[in-house]
């Protein structure tokens, strides 16, 4: 027969209370180890961050910029008056020179315009010679006049010697001799009067001559006019170079003023560049900036920057001094580089996503082992192309992730893997 052992119950009993108790004391140290924890660090991929090493030394500041290569000589060729396109003999592409007519233009009032011109020089230049030969006649008149007078004078005054040498004999009469005297005082005046006659129409000649002649010049220039139409009409190229573009087709009426073709120099090019204009404001004339064709890089500097903005860039022509590549031609797509200045001996690292010059940003810098990283605060001074000035928060020898982060904005630490 058993007997009941009541202390086996107790111990049992005791053993389950302190099981129990150290069930909970275990769950309560998990819970506030996980607490302490916190939440689970993200974790990154490490071949798919940019990360880049804190240097210091020089640092280039430079704008980048895109545009084209242009020439530096274009010349469109305009209509001198409304006509109608008859004939394209070029067409775009081909090498022309200076008298290569392009294309053949039609206009009948330039035609009649131009033999009315002709006509109207003519009959201005037969009025020229009409009036030339009528005044000549009336200076022959005045000049005859003259003589007439000089030669009456002259019979006077030997009249007028031989009376006073008979007077002072006194072979004339008194009364003669002061007629005589008159006479010849009066020749004399008329002389006078005739020689200032002579003078006033001569002078009066010129005038008439130079009204005329201003009449057939005007006439002359109107022919000019109507000659340089009439020959506009043949349009030539008016440089050697390449004809680039034809902006009409063969029957096409246009306007006077109406652009026809472009022909330009492709041996002298220019680079283009289209600058935002919150960075133009750094660019100045000479410059130096290195434009990459995608074939090889070109030296250059600034020489001319537009005033005005347009769709938020401003223009910048840049004049290439080194040889060009082969395979450069206008309007190829080329990047630019513009050298601003030269920081010396300051603290830089490649440009984070959405960085800007002189403003704060945060960055994850590696901690020691490389597995994680830290979130710091980080300020920016000067910003170039592909770099950025640390004015503190960081180091030299530091590593930083530049990719964006902001898919870990909530978080202070990440993990690499």
């Amino acid at each position: 027969m058993d007997i009941a052992n009541p202390m086996l119950k107790l111990r049992k009993r005791r053993r389950l209370q302190w099981s129990v108790a150290a069930a909970v004391l275990a769950v309560a140290a998990l819970v506030l180890l996980v607490l302490r924890l916190g939440p689970a660090l993200p974790v990154a991929d490490r071949g798919s961050l940019w990360i880049d090493v804190v240097q210091q030394g020089d640092m280039l500041r430079e704008v980048r910029a895109t545009g084209t290569l242009v020439p530096r000589e274009i010349r469109w060729l305009a209509a001198a008056t409304p006509a109608t396109v008859e004939r394209i003999l070029v067409w775009p592409g081909a090498q022309v020179q200076p008298d290569t007519v392009l294309m053949k233009l039609s206009d009948p009032t330039v035609q009649d315009s131009l033999r009315n011109a002709q006509a109207q020089v003519a009959a201005a230049e037969a009025d020229v010679a009409a009036k030339r030969a009528e005044l000549e006649s009336q200076l022959l008149d005045q000049r005859s006049a003259l003589a007439q007078a000089e030669s009456d004078y002259a019979s006077a005054k030997v009249k007028a010697d031989i009376d006073e040498k008979a007077n002072q004999m006194h072979l004339i009469p008194q009364l003669e001799y002061e007629q005589g005297r008159i006479a010849l005082k009066q020749l004399q005046q008329r002389v006078a009067i005739e020689r200032q006659r002579v003078a006033a129409f001569a002078a009066n000649m010129k005038a008439q001559t130079a009204a005329v002649q201003a009449a057939l010049q005007q006439q002359r220039s109107n022919l000019q006019l109507r000659q340089r139409q009439a020959d506009a009409l043949e349009v030539k190229a008016g440089i050697a170079g390449v004809l680039q573009e034809v902006a009409v087709q063969e029957g096409a009426q246009v306007a006077a003023g109406a652009n026809l073709a472009r022909v330009a120099r492709p041996d002298v090019l220019i680079a283009r560049l289209q600058v935002p204009e919150v960075q133009a404001k750094d660019v100045a004339l000479g410059m130096p900036v290195s434009v990459d064709t995608h074939n090889g890089l070109v030296d250059g500097k600034v020489e001319r920057i537009d005033p005005a903005v347009r769709n938020g860039s401003v223009q910048v022509d840049v004049a290439l001094s080194g040889k060009l590549p082969p395979g450069a031609r206008p309007d190829l797509s080329v990047d630019g580089r513009i050298r601003i200045a030269e920081l010396h001996d300051v603290l830089s690292v490649g440009r984070p996503a959405l960085a800007k010059a002189d403003g704060d940003l945060s960055l994850f810098r590696l901690d020691p082992g490389g597995d994680t990283a830290t979130r710091v605060s980080v300020r920016i001074g000067a910003a170039s192309v592909d770099r950025v000035q640390v004015v503190r928060g960081l180091k030299a020898g530091d590593k930083v992730i530049l990719s964006d982060a902001s898919q870990w904005d909530s978080y202070e630490r990440i993990r690499l893997k």
